[in-house]
């Protein structure tokens, strides 16, 4: 991030500390950035050099707040949200069931005097003042973890995946849980930065308004998202964002040319919905859906079967999955059997523990093509890349690097899968690349594609052990994750007793 990004985010950052104190979490004062963010670049587009016509009106604008002090500049801040709140389109989105949270009304006129107005934001470059957004939100997920972080997906571990995806120009990019838009920001700068000078008039307009779109079931995450596309330069009509919509209710009907995401942790599923106050109402169940192999609970499961009906024929997806969707019975074996013979699964990326803001997480990334109907099943060779054993990380003190992923992707040889080759062998025991064939792979227990062949140095020597905190965190993880599954299974036997009463 350049020096001038990073000095408007810790300048950001410090007003944060001072709201925390008034009780506002750092989640909350992103999104009260971001609508004085948008009050502002509205009213600087009006002026020179860009001198186009007033998307608000006058006495809703930013110059409005300007005018007021105490407690009317409180109530009219207020009455902008309302009436915002109501407009179409991405607009519309961004302010929806939007509230006035900030209690002080000097903090408030601190917040847009020193802090916004001060800043020509619309002068920046896309990148620029998305990157400052991206900062505050990086910040709000790492303080507030419990938050923020089942919508935050380490960056590192985006440009990866979107390095060896290689989106295209004429590609159109989906996320069905974008939380506040990783991926979906991260294939629009691939596709700009690699093909921006290329471009014709038709897709430097499909760049900007119809390359990347998705669903963000809370509508307050919604409002990041969204902002975070408005401010790298991204602007449709209608919004490429649907706010407050359980994509897993139903096909949309819309297919893509990509799909990349990182649905939410946890396996139960529930039917959520968005009640007239703007908060969510949830009824466990199970999604009844005919495009699906199987009916199941499991929320992983259940998108992993809503991914591969997104797709186009050929359509190309990455998605992050728990180890439980690789080795789990029942409706994970049917998931399993039938995306093996129906898309071509060809790669397994296996996720170190420590690189997730939820605690106990132990995931991977599965890479897969959807295919045309046939008899023979499509999956030929799968191959599998293990970034976990013998590997430790965490949060501050050993961060995933993109450079940790770089043997990764020099061995995933995007566009030219065919010349793959394998860094293990028995000669070779420590190589962390190799491929297991579809008749190796079926005849596992349950079809479990959990797999792995490296010794656990630890086992071994305790010389290699890692050091004590990291230690200390990786068994609270494990504990963590034992006493949620624990938990979920009291809670589902809890209800099996009262249905049967």
């Amino acid at each position: 991030m350049p020096n001038d990004s990073q000095q408007i985010v810790n300048k950001a950052w410090n007003f944060a500390h001072v709201l925390r104190d008034d009780g506002l979490s750092y989640m909350a004062y992103t999104e009260q950035i971001t609508f004085l963010l948008f009050l502002k670049m509205a009213d600087e587009m009006t002026k020179p050099p860009f001198n186009r016509p007033a998307i608000l009106p006058k006495d809703l604008g930013w110059e409005s707040l300007l005018a007021r002090e105490g407690a009317e500049l409180e109530l009219h801040y207020r009455r902008i949200l309302e009436e915002l709140g109501k407009k179409k389109g991405m607009l519309g989105e961004i302010f929806k069931k939007a509230r006035q949270d900030i209690q002080n009304p000097a903090t408030l006129k601190r917040l847009i005097v020193d802090l916004i107005e001060p800043e020509k934001w619309s002068s920046m470059e896309a990148d620029v003042k998305g990157d400052i957004y991206e900062g505050l939100l990086a910040k709000s997920a790492a303080e507030s973890p419990k938050g923020a972080g089942q919508y935050f997906t380490p960056r590192e571990l985006i440009k990866a995946i979107v390095d060896v995806m290689r989106p295209g120009p004429d590609e159109t990019v989906c996320d069905p849980a974008c939380g506040t838009g990783g991926f979906l920001l991260a294939a629009h700068k691939f596709v700009a930065e690699r093909h921006g000078k290329e471009l014709d008039p038709d897709q430097k307009k499909h760049l900007r308004t119809r390359l990347v779109a998705g669903w963000e079931l809370v509508p307050n995450t919604a409002r990041l998202c969204i902002m975070n596309l408005h401010l790298h330069g991204i602007a449709a009509d209608p919004c490429p964002i649907r706010s407050g919509v359980d994509s897993l209710a139903g096909d949309p009907g819309e297919r893509f040319s990509m799909v990349l995401t990182n649905p939410p942790f946890g396996k139960k599923s529930s039917i959520a919905v968005v009640n007239e106050e703007g908060d969510l109402e949830k009824e466990d169940t199970a999604y009844e859906r005919q495009d699906f192999w199987t009916t199941t609970k499991n929320k992983q499961l259940n998108f992993l079967q809503h991914v591969r009906t997104l797709l186009k024929i050929n359509g190309r997806c990455a998605i992050v999955v728990p180890d439980n969707v690789l080795f789990e019975g029942g409706a994970g074996e049917t998931v399993r059997t039938n995306l093996l013979k129906q898309c071509d699964v060809h790669t397994l990326l296996r996720l170190p523990t420590g690189i997730f803001y939820a605690q106990g997480v132990k995931a991977n990334v599965l890479f897969f093509d959807a295919k045309p109907a046939q008899e023979a099943a499509w999956t030929r060779k799968l191959w599998v890349y293990d970034l976990r054993t013998n590997l430790h990380f965490t949060l501050k003190e050993h961060p995933l690097q993109r450079s940790d992923l770089d043997e990764f992707v020099a061995c995933y040889q995007p566009g030219s899968r065919h010349t793959r080759k394998a860094t293990w062998s028995e000669k070779s025991p420590a190589g962390r690349w190799r491929a297991y064939d579809y008749e190796e792979l079926t005849k596992r227990d349950k079809l479990s594609l959990d797999l792995f062949w490296l010794r656990d140095q630890s086992l071994e020597d305790s010389d290699d052990l890692p050091e004590p905190d990291v230690l200390a965190q990786e068994i609270a993880d494990d504990l963590q994750t034992a006493l949620d599954q624990f938990t979920s299974i009291a809670e589902e036997l809890k209800q099996q007793e009262e249905s049967e009463r």
